[in-house]
């Protein structure tokens, strides 16, 4: 354990002896085998500088969160963000000249939470996604078609819930943690605007959030399963005919089912609805603190624009992701056919990443009204008059800081 987090202070050995100065790299800890040993690999390739590659056991946000306001922490490190906070505190260097030429070729949805005031914070690595996933034959047996609506959801789950298979998991807190705001941009809206206002003061809002809360009155949803909605055990073991879970699942569901699943985003809801789903990407960013600072900066180009079989690598060879550039995705083997192929294409036609104003504070209350939403029959309309209150003042909070 000591040895993989390295020295104490962030700066010690384990270099990859290349020339020039000592760069310390953090890493998230990641359950695909294989993974820590290919990224180490990566860095002893690099011979412009000694990159001295650290796993980060724990709480890696915390870490890295407390690293950055001090003089022992990373130069270039992984990072579910930038968060605004980081930004607006001038924590990180902005990355925009590294996209000269290729700003293009990442994909969109995960290079907007990276980017504020027109600069980008964080070269996006992969991207990794959440989807619906059904059961083939059990849809065929019960006379179901794959849902096209929110509506069509609700029914397919119903008839297909038996005694022995319920017709659908969201998690066993009923939807509230997985799903989070993607009913919204499911019902046309978000949850805040490109010009940063409250993006769900609207009644399509209340009907969407509604419907989750009619899954559950409806007992169609599995709730109490020996694993929660990122496992996809519960949908393997026939527990229940559809699952939301994420792309990581999908070797695994089919290693188990063979071609017997597809996969969809969560369906349009209502006349301004469209299908929707949550993309989300680790980036590699630079430590302001840094005294290696331009270093850095040419060593993450060479890692994560430059070295296109690096990143392909990186994205499938250990565990299931999408590459964040496009031209990577769309030449892929394992990306060419099948449900595979079509997580690539709803990635780019219905991916949302959750916007950088979207803060922790925001997502609490909202999260918070839809577990009452779902679970105690709140009313939807009332909760989320008082969400919208909330997010409206911590948007006015974080913009003043601007």
């Amino acid at each position: 354990m000591f040895t993989a987090c390295g020295s104490i202070t962030g700066r010690g050995g384990g270099g990859s002896g290349g020339d020039g100065p000592r760069l310390a790299q953090w890493y998230h800890q990641y359950g695909e085998a294989g993974t820590e040993q290919a990224v180490k690999r990566y860095a002893a390739a690099y011979e412009k500088a000694d990159v001295a590659v650290q796993w980060r056991p724990g709480n890696y946000d915390e870490q890295t969160a407390a690293a950055l306001l001090t003089d022992s922490g990373p130069d270039v490190f992984e990072v579910n963000g930038p968060s605004l906070d980081q930004i607006q505190g001038g924590q990180v260097v902005d990355l925009t000249d590294l996209f000269e030429g290729v700003r293009d070729d990442f994909n969109p949805a995960v290079l907007a939470p990276k980017t504020y005031d027109g600069r980008i914070w964080a070269v996006p690595q992969v991207v990794d996604m959440q989807l619906l996933y059904y059961r083939r034959s059990l849809l065929d047996d019960a006379g179901v078609r794959p849902p096209r609506s929110l509506d069509e959801l609700v029914d397919a789950a119903k008839a297909l819930t038996t005694k022995d298979v319920k017709g659908l998991f969201l998690g066993n807190d009923g939807g509230a943690g997985a799903l989070g705001i993607t009913p919204l941009y499911a019902a046309g809206l978000s949850c805040v605007t490109k010009d940063g206002e409250v993006g769900f003061d609207d009644p399509a809002a209340a009907r969407a959030l509604g419907k989750l809360r009619q899954l559950y009155a409806d007992k169609s949803l599995l709730l109490g399963a020996p694993a929660d909605w990122s496992d996809p055990s519960a949908f393997t073991q026939e527990l229940t005919a559809m699952q939301w879970c994420g792309l990581w699942a999908l070797p695994a569901v089919k290693k188990e089912l063979g071609d017997d699943f597809g996969v969809l985003a969560l369906p349009a809801d209502g006349p301004g609805g469209r299908p929707a789903l949550p993309v989300g990407a680790y980036g590699a960013a630079v430590s302001a603190r840094s005294d290696h600072k331009k270093e850095a900066k040419d060593f993450l180009k060479w890692l994560w624009i430059d070295k296109e079989e690096y990143q392909e690598d990186f994205a499938l060879s250990y565990g299931f992701h999408i590459p964040a550039r496009l031209s990577l995705a769309k030449k892929a083997d394992k990306l060419k056919e099948g449900p595979a192929a079509d997580a690539v294409r709803f990635s780019t036609e219905y991916g949302y990443a959750e916007p950088l104003l979207w803060t922790p504070a925001s997502r609490t209350a909202y999260q918070d009204a839809l577990s009452r939403i779902i679970k105690s029959g709140a009313n939807a309309e009332s909760e989320l008059k008082t969400v919208v209150r909330e997010v409206r003042a911590e948007l006015a909070r974080v913009k003043k800081k601007s």
